[in-house]
């Protein structure tokens, strides 16, 4: 269930009343009168179905909420109640399957902003991911992939897309492109105090690297991985399973690729650096195209639910 928090100017009121009770996902409706000082207002609080969840906020967006007045929503962990288990049982559809794009929106617009503390974490995990390629280190890589915090951006762009929203298209590609040319400049003259420091040599980065060589030598199943983490990823975004996140973190290789591209570019091994930019460009690229795709199967298939 969702529990939603509504400001209502007072001429809305039965508007939005008439909506929630209309709503055959709507429950546990809780009318305060002039409760609100700013915006003025009521104050409405109701649960509802996560099923039925994205056509309701589509009708309250429709009556100007959104601008004259407020809609909240957030999860509600436990509700015990007998009506609550009768609206989701008269919901279409199961809740794990709703899509709610006003919750996906809002998700991507917060993770695919060009900010610090992104282009920190972005910054840390290549350099990261730089030790574990010279140390030839899968742990590292592997952590590395955790911390990068590129999958927001991605997920961004594949709801823009779908949607057809330019704004925040641009947007998301801003972080991605900015993040990846700043993580990487970075990371070469990190690359180079490292070697000044005796800590990094051009021998041990061209030296065989059985643990970590797939990085810049990308083949077909580079982009299979890459396309199958962007299933996984919009899914778990979908359906509010964020901890799934965390293994499509793990089982795409764009960080480590960004970061192998800047130690080659530091120590001047093309070779290395335009192998680790391909399989960048196919893990971006997978995931981007599994999203769309997972977005409009996701679409259609809930559209179906609800003229059934």
């Amino acid at each position: 269930m969702l529990h939603l928090r509504l400001i209502v100017p007072v001429d809305l009121r039965d508007a939005v009343l008439d909506r929630l009770d209309n709503c055959v996902g709507a429950t546990h409706v809780v009318l305060l009168a002039d409760a609100a000082v700013r915006p003025p207002g009521d104050v409405v609080l109701c649960d509802v179905a996560r099923e039925s969840a994205d056509e309701l906020l589509g009708d309250l967006r429709g009556l100007g909420l959104a601008e004259r007045g407020s809609i909240s929503a957030e999860d509600t962990a436990l509700t015990v109640s007998a009506a609550a288990d009768e609206a989701e049982r008269l919901a279409p559809g199961e809740g794990a399957d709703a899509l709610v794009w006003e919750a996906v929106a809002e998700i991507t617009h917060e993770e695919s902003t060009l900010t610090a503390v992104y282009l920190a974490f972005l910054t840390v995990a290549t350099m990261l991911a730089a030790c574990g390629a010279v140390l030839d280190s899968s742990i590292l890589i592997v952590g590395a992939m955790a911390v990068g915090p590129e999958f927001g951006p991605l997920a961004g762009l594949c709801v823009a897309a779908v949607q057809r929203r330019g704004r925040p298209a641009l947007r998301s590609l801003n972080a991605l492109v900015t993040g990846f040319a700043v993580a990487m400049v970075l990371t070469v003259g990190f690359s180079l105090l490292m070697d000044g420091l005796g800590l990094f040599t051009q021998a041990k980065f061209e030296a065989a690297r059985p643990s970590t060589s797939f990085i810049w030598q990308p083949d077909a199943m580079s982009f299979v991985v890459a396309f199958l983490a962007g299933v996984a990823g919009l899914l778990s975004l979908t359906s509010s399973k964020a901890g799934a996140l965390v293994g499509v973190a793990i089982s795409v290789t764009t960080v480590p690729a960004a970061a192998n591209a800047a130690v080659a570019l530091a120590y001047g091994d093309y070779g290395q650096a335009w192998g680790s930019a391909l399989q960048l460009a196919l893990n971006l690229a997978g995931i981007v195209l599994a999203g769309v795709l997972t977005l409009l199967v996701q679409q259609g298939a809930w559209r179906w639910v609800l003229r059934r």
